[in-house]
Formats: structure tokens, C-alpha cells, sequence
């Protein structure tokens, strides 16, 4: 039923009636969108993107003849975001005369909300990438997708640089082909290159990019430490700095304190409960872990302003609105620009109101870290992100979901495809590979009736009609791909969340760790469920998940660099780095401070060996692959053994052999030439791909994570791929999968790229050589990042201490030249 009347100016009235004015990107936006036009809105968290693009489509779809009842499709990347982007959507509706419904559908939604739909769709469905190409899946899409009018991408920047974003760009190709009169908006905040973001989203080239102007720059402070340290070592600070955090919330009604791992949010939670009993039911634990009726009470509550503060990670980075938050801690480092300013958005949810973020170190390095943070955010340097190019498992998945669908012909089906920017290039060998895989599963699964999974009907459309296949594929839709889940759950039956396999297949009944803010003992394990019950031992383990580090971003490298430049100079600038100055000064006398324009290479003779000290400031990923290509490469020369040790600045080579310093002089340690090669010798790159493979085999189909309740274990899971993986090397070594799977861990676990710009800078920088006569303060936070693998914790923390006592003293006894003198203490010998 068409609606008209909706225009600016009732939209204009709708503001005024709250005391707004709506802002001039927010009616660019309308005008834009009125004229059939599609665009990119990049726009500060909490300045009104959310109203100025659904407005948009409301006149976009109001101002088109009615042709089906699904007019507006909203995609967000997270479920957590889309029961609140639905509340958002239809609040305004009913001041503005419109009586369309907004409906929700996700993975966490009912089998009875998707019969109902159905059955009717409403005007407006907010879904998740995953949800969008199941609605692509359905043999009625066309039908259903023929009335679209704009579809909405929020968070474009959380989606573009991954394979999700590719599920996403091959979706809205198949939805402009059911939908040829189709607008599309994306929304962001935090984006480093914005026309490579707007080509991906809108391939067409005729997209617009509308700025709002950056009026809400966040405030940024940092939390000192009380006692700043000259010797650093990752979380030595953790819990010292306690009191000070509690302090802060106590001073806000309502905050956020971000952690960068689940573990860490663990324990922060319980440090906070002991150390303020009577904030318990006044403060709440969030990650995406939890069970999810737990996850939204904690929303919930927030909204409210029912609790005092939430300790959570990156399952609130994105764009929820919780308007009480007046400000936000993040514990560590944030490792990138971008993902500090999503996360300082989530305070400041008011007209008028500024972001705050307070930083609060775990370790004295991150002073250093957090001065470069502000810099490179008041600069704007944001890292860019960019589309993959090209995943085969992600083409193979989509033509399945579309053959179970409408069904495609080859030849339009490139079309559509090559409209992608992650496809534009695909060649017509690896379009063939891919029609040949989903037809027969190519040649070295072709007698297997299983792989036969799309064939050409009588009229040459491409389908999926065995319905088995149909079923498993249905349930297999996606590409997040994480380590077998278990569910825990106590032994009276409620349900706390999830935790990865590997963590409980490390625990022996009896054993006790913590998770969703209790202390739990394990009972028994059975069918992919931990059982637990509340325990009362003190001294539990921690639940791990994979992929807990992240790596220090280019940018806030080059903003550490630069500070680090000003510091040689004598310049320290700001609280932080007059509290890391001690240490920094101490690096220079005892050493040279690393630089851009130099590659700084320490050397260290102790009890445990020969030392050499590297700092590219390449990132801990990069510098893991880094470390083992110059130990690869030394080792062509001489027979050598080497134990490394990496952190987001430089990396450690260790060996019982004495190493000539001037063997790194020599050009060839770190040419670019044959990287890929050498890199791929070096760390057994074979074995890396054979894990990563998996993956990669469950997105394309190969491997079945099974039906509800039969889920299979992940080592069942790593043996299926396993299996593909031989079968492929050894008869089928062309097969597209195979090389992607060499590729992505190249590139995504051991940062190809970024070696290959750290080689590239140090083969333009000089080498600067300098001798140790004891470990440097930046030496020294690489020998305990060492020691951490072989020692357990009383054993690493009794040890450091002691190095800490020893270097300390040193360091005192030094601090006038005539003591010095009087020592006979020498300067580090620097080439």
C-alpha cells in the first residue's frame, strides 16, 4: 500500500520536534537517495548515519510504485546490532504517519518469526550477511527480492576487508539483478580509504561519498601508571593498575572498559568483584562467548543505565546505542586507529556530547603507544582496508546458495559475478574450475555422487535439487569459521555460553576456570557439552580463545616511529611520555632508540646464549615470519640453530652458537627478491596451510560441521579436511582451493605484505649495529616475551623479577658520570 506524503520537510518537522536540526550530510543523503542514487556515508559514531539513510530509503521506497511488499533490506555484521538497529528503525515511524513494518532475521531468530516470514514479509528486514544469501537461497528470492527499493550496509568497514564482505558484494550483485531500480548505502566511521570502500559497495562507478564533517573528535587521556617502570614486559602493569581504574568508574554513572581478549575481559571482571564486593549486579561481563539472552540483558541493562560499568570487548565495538555511556577505558593497547575510535564512539551518545576514551597501559611500552594513538588520531591516519581478491570457496558457496535458489546460467551468472571488485578480475580458467568443482567436485572427486552438487536442467539452469544437499548446505551458509565450540552448562541445566574445544581438551576433571564471571569446576564432558558446577578453588585457569593477539597497525607503527624520533631529539611531549621517558632515556644510553630511518640490530652475549635483537616495528604477526625468514636465510650460509621470540616492535633470534654481527650487513639477509619462496621454506608453510585449510573446505563445502546436536569435534573436523588436502597435493595440485589456502597463510597469518614493506624500508635505511653489554629496556621486553613460552608463571615472574632487580640497580648506579667513572662502566659499542 503505497504511503505518499513523506517528505524533508515532514522530516525536518519530525527534528524539530525533538529540539534537532538535521545536519546538512543527513540532507544530502535524503536528496540523493530521493534521485535514485546510491553512495557511501562516512560519518563520526553517534553524529545521526543511522536516521539519514533510513529516511533515505523511506522516500527512496515511498516515491517508487509498489511491487513487492519487502521494499527496504538492512544489513548489519552483527546479531547483537540488529535487534537494536530495529528498535532504531521503528521509532520514527509512527510520528511520520507510516505504518510499515521492520522485522528481524538472524541466525538467533525463531523457527515461527521465519515461517511468519515466510509467509508475508514485512516492508522493512534487518539480517545479517549469512541470513541475506539464505534469503537468496530460497526457490521464491526473485519473487521476494523484486520489490526492493534500497538496501542499507551498515558498518561497511567492519564487512569490506574480509570475506564476509564478499558474501556481501556478490549478494547486492544478485540483488541488483532481481531489483535493476535498487539503491545502495553503506554507513561508516572508521574508514582509511573511502573510494576504494564506496568502489567495492557500489562497483558500478557512479556512486557518491558524502563526509560529515569531523565534529566529534574523540577526547583522549591515559591512565598513568603509579609507579612507571624502566624495564617492560606485556601485563606487568595488569593489576597494579586496579585501584586507579575503579577510581574512574566510580567518577562515571556509566562506562565501558574495553579488553582485547575474552581472557583478559574474564579477569577484570573478577578483579573488579574483589576489589568493590558491593558493585556485584551493578556491573556486568560481555563477549561474544556468553550465551545470548545473557549478552542482551547486559544490553539491555546498559540502555538502561541500569548498571554502573561493563567490562566487554569487540562484541560492543559496533555502532549499538547506549546513551548513558559517558565514557570509555580501554585496557592495553587498541593496536589500531580505527578500532580506538569505534570504540571511543560507544561514550558521548547525547546531542552536544564529545566521545572520551581514557587508555589504560598494561605495560610501560604502552605509554609510548598511547601518545602515538592520540597523534594518529588527531590526525586522521586510519588504517585502510581492502576487499580479498578473488576467494574461490566464497564463489563456490554462492553458486551453490543461488543454484538451490532461482538457479543461474553460467554466462549470466560471470556477468554478475565479474560486477564485484572482488571478482572483476577472475579469469575464465578459474570461473571454468569453479563450475566444474560445484558440478563434479573437479578431477579428483568426480566419482563421488556427493560433490555432484549443481547441474544444468533441461533448459540449461544451473540447480541444486537433491534435497539432502540442500539441507546441509542451508546449514552451512557463511564464512566465519572459528575452532569447534562447546557448549558449558550447568549440571542443573542452564546454559552460560560457549567455549573453543581445545580449552576444555586441556582440562581433566575436577579442574576449575573461569568463565562468564564464576568460578567453575568441571564435572564431565559429553557430546560437545562441558558440564560444570560453581567451585571455590583460588587459583583457576582462565578460558582461552584463538586469535586473541592482534598486531600494532602501519599506522600507529609510523605514529610510535615518529614519537620515538621526537624522543631521540629530546622532545617529550605530554603525561604519557614524560612517564615513559625514564625508560626511553635508559634505551638511548644503554643502546639506541629504534627509528624510520634506521634499522636498529642489538647484540647480546648471556647466560642463555647469543642474542640479536631486531625492530622493524612490522607488527607481531609480520615479525613471526620475519624472524623465521632471516633465521632461514642464515642458516643457507652457516649451520645454525635459532629460538626466536617476536612483539609488535621487533623480534628476538637466539642460538648457542656466537653470530659475526657483520653477517647482517650483508644486503641479501633482507632483499624482497623471492620472498614467497624463502618464507614459505622457512616455517613449513605446508603444515600452516594444511590447518588453515580447513577453513577453507568448510566454506566451499567439503567439510559438514553436522546437524543440530550431532556437531562433530574439531579434530574429526581437521582429519576430514586433512584428508581433501592430501587427496588435492597429490592428484589435483592445481586445484584452486589448494592454492588459496598457500596464499591466505601467507598473506593473513604470517602478514606477506607487511614483510615485504619492512624489507623494502630496511634495504633504504642504513643498519645501525650496536653491542649490548647488558639487555636494553626494549631488548628486554623481547627476552621475557622468550622466557614466557618455557617458564610457568611463578617461575617467570620470580625470574623477571629478579633481572628487573639486577637491571634496576644497574641502572642507578649510573646515573651520574662520575659514578659511571668510578664503575667502569662502558658505553655500548655502536657501528
Amino acid at each position: 500500500m503505497s504511503q505518499p506524503g513523506l517528505n524533508q520537510a515532514r522530516l525536518q518537522a519530525w527534528f524539530a520536534a525533538r529540539d534537532w536540526q538535521p545536519f546538512d550530510f543527513q540532507r544530502a543523503v535524503w536528496t540523493q537517495a530521493r534521485a535514485g542514487r546510491s553512495g557511501l556515508l562516512h560519518a563520526g559514531t553517534g553524529t545521526g548515519k543511522t536516521y539519514a539513510v533510513w529516511f533515505a530509503a523511506l522516500l527512496r521506497a515511498l516515491a517508487e510504485p509498489e511491487r513487492g511488499r519487502l521494499r527496504v533490506l538492512w544489513i548489519t555484521p552483527m546479531r547483537a546490532l540488529a535487534a537494536d538497529t530495529v528498535a532504531a528503525l521503528m521509532a520514527p515511524l509512527p510520528e511520520l504517519g507510516l505504518d510499515w513494518s521492520v522485522e528481524l532475521r538472524t541466525g538467533d531468530s525463531s523457527a515461527r518469526d521465519r515461517a511468519r516470514q515466510t509467509r508475508r514479509m514485512p516492508q522493512a528486514l534487518v539480517t545479517t550477511p549469512e541470513s541475506l544469501m539464505l534469503m537468496l537461497a530460497r526457490a521464491d528470492a526473485a519473487e521476494v527480492c523484486s520489490g526492493l527499493c534500497a538496501v542499507v550496509v551498515d558498518e561497511w568497514h567492519e564487512l569490506l576487508g574480509n570475506k564476509r564482505g564478499v558474501q556481501v558484494q556478490l549478494g547486492l550483485a544478485r540483488l541488483r539483478r532481481l531489483a535493476p531500480d535498487l539503491i545502495t548505502w553503506g554507513l561508516s566511521a572508521t574508514l582509511g580509504d573511502v573510494e576504494h570502500a564506496l568502489k567495492a559497495l557500489i562497483p558500478t562507478g557512479d556512486g557518491v561519498c558524502i563526509r560529515a564533517q569531523a565534529n566529534r573528535m574523540p577526547v583522549i587521556d591515559v591512565l598513568l601508571p603509579p609507579t612507571p617502570s624502566r624495564f617492560a614486559w606485556a601485563g606487568h602493569l595488569g593489576a597494579s593498575m586496579l585501584p586507579a581504574v575503579v577510581q574512574e568508574l566510580e567518577a562515571s554513572p556509566t562506562a565501558l572498559l574495553f579488553c582485547n581478549t575474552r581472557a583478559q575481559a574474564e579477569l577484570w571482571y573478577q578483579m573488579l568483584l574483589e576489589a568493590k564486593p558491593d558493585w556485584a549486579g551493578l556491573i556486568a561481563l560481555h563477549h561474544g562467548s556468553l550465551d545470548v539472552e545473557v549478552r542482551r540483558w547486559v544490553e539491555s541493562a546498559l540502555k538502561q543505565g541500569a548498571v554502573r560499568a561493563v567490562v566487554c570487548t569487540s562484541s560492543l565495538d559496533l555502532g549499538v546505542d547506549f546513551a548513558p555511556v559517558e565514557r570509555v577505558l580501554q585496557l592495553g593497547s587498541a593496536k589500531g586507529v580505527a578500532r580506538l575510535l569505534q570504540r571511543a564512539g560507544r561514550s558521548g551518545h547525547r546531542p552536544g556530547a564529545q566521545p572520551r576514551l581514557t587508555l589504560v597501559p598494561t605495560h610501560a611500552l604502552e605509554l609510548l603507544e598511547a601518545a602515538a594513538a592520540a597523534d594518529a588520531v588527531a590526525q586522521q591516519h586510519i588504517e585502510p582496508r581492502r576487499s580479498p581478491q578473488a576467494p574461490m570457496d566464497v564463489l563456490v558457496q554462492h553458486l551453490v546458495s543461488i543454484a538451490l535458489g532461482s538457479g543461474f546460467t553460467p554466462e549470466a551468472m560471470l556477468t554478475e559475478v565479474r560486477e564485484t571488485e572482488a571478482y572483476r578480475h577472475l579469469s575464465a580458467q578459474d570461473w571454468q574450475w569453479a563450475l566444474d568443482f560445484v558440478s563434479r567436485g573437479g578431477d579428483s572427486l568426480s566419482a563421488y555422487p556427493q560433490y555432484r552438487r549443481v547441474q544444468p536442467d533441461a533448459l540449461g539452469v544451473w540447480r541444486l535439487s537433491d534435497p539432502q544437499l540442500a539441507r546441509r548446505h542451508r546449514m552451512s551458509v557463511g564464512t566465519i569459521v572459528a575452532e569447534s565450540a562447546m557448549r558449558v552448562k550447568f549440571m542443573r541445566g542452564a546454559e552460560l555460553g560457549t567455549v573453543e574445544e581445545s580449552f576444555i581438551a586441556r582440562l581433566k576433571r575436577g579442574d576449575c576456570f573461569l568463565f562468564a564471571g564464576r568460578l567453575l569446576e568441571l564435572v564431565r564432558v559429553h557430546e560437545m557439552t562441558a558440564w560444570v558446577r560453581l567451585a571455590k578453588a583460588t587459583k583457576p585457569a582462565v578460558a582461552r580463545w584463538n586469535g586473541a593477539r592482534m598486531p600494532l597497525s602501519s599506522q600507529l607503527a609510523d605514529a610510535v616511529l615518529a614519537r620515538l624520533k621526537a624522543c631521540a631529539a629530546g622532545h617529550f611531549e605530554g603525561v604519557a611520555m614524560q612517564a615513559v621517558r625514564p625508560l626511553l632515556e635508559l634505551q638511548m644510553r644503554w643502546s639506541r632508540l629504534p627509528g624510520a630511518d634506521h634499522l636498529l640490530i642489538e647484540s647480546l652475549q648471556s647466560r642463555d646464549g647469543h642474542h640479536v635483537f631486531i625492530y622493524p616495528f612490522a607488527g607481531r604477526q609480520a615479525h613471526l615470519g620475519l624472524a623465521a625468514l632471516v633465521a632461514w636465510r642464515l642458516a643457507q650460509r652457516a649451520p645454525i640453530t635459532f629460538s626466536m621470540a617476536v612483539n609488535d616492535y621487533g623480534l628476538e633470534l637466539l642460538s648457542a652458537t656466537p653470530l659475526t654481527m657483520t653477517l647482517f650487513d650483508d644486503p641479501a639477509l633482507f632483499d624482497p627478491a623471492g620472498l614467497a619462496h624463502d618464507l614459505t621454506h622457512s616455517v613449513n608453510a605446508a603444515e600452516l596451510a594444511r590447518r588453515h585449510f580447513r577453513e577453507i573446505a568448510r566454506v566451499a563445502g567439503l567439510v559438514f560441521q553436522g546437524y543440530p546436536g550431532e556437531a562433530r569435534t574439531g579434530r574429526a573436523l581437521q582429519a576430514s579436511a586433512g584428508l581433501f588436502y592430501d587427496v588435492f597435493r597429490q592428484h589435483d595440485p592445481e586445484n584452486r582451493l589448494l592454492q588459496q589456502a598457500h596464499t591466505e597463510v601467507l598473506s593473513q597469518e604470517l602478514g606477506l605484505e607487511r614483510i615485504a614493506d619492512a624489507l623494502a624500508r630496511v634495504r633504504q635505511a642504513p643498519v645501525v649495529r650496536v653491542e649490548l653489554q647488558r639487555p636494553s629496556p626494549f631488548a628486554f621486553a623481547l627476552m621475557v616475551q622468550r622466557l614466557r613460552e618455557t617458564l610457568s608463571t611463578e617461575s617467570l615472574q620470580t625470574r623477571i623479577e629478579r633481572m628487573v632487580s639486577v637491571l634496576d640497580a644497574q641502572a642507578q648506579a649510573e646515573t651520574s658520570p662520575r659514578r659511571r667513572a668510578h664503575m667502569g662502566l662502558k658505553s655500548p659499542s655502536v657501528n
